[in-house]
């Protein structure tokens, strides 16, 4: 999963909401998490689904995208 905070406060705030969201509702703790210090690029991994939260400028440096340019890609252009 891989979405775009407009600031580091919203790349906090949205990372904190996706732990807290898949705990209540699936019941999951992430194996492991990093980056809310700088909140730049958070990385929330839950082994089988890795959660990535970018600053939009860090996210087209880095282009994950093109890294994973053979996986499925599903676009969300709305939360609910």
């Amino acid at each position: 999963v891989i979405c775009t905070g407009t600031s580091s406060t919203h790349v906090n705030a949205l990372a904190k909401a996706a732990e807290e969201e898949i705990r209540k509702s699936l019941g999951e703790k992430p194996w492991h998490s990093e980056g809310f210090g700088n909140a730049q690029w958070v990385l929330i991994d839950y082994v089988t689904v890795v959660v990535h939260i970018f600053l939009e400028e860090t996210r087209e440096f880095y282009n994950i995208e093109g890294l994973w340019g053979d996986a499925k890609f599903t676009e969300y252009k709305e939360a609910n």
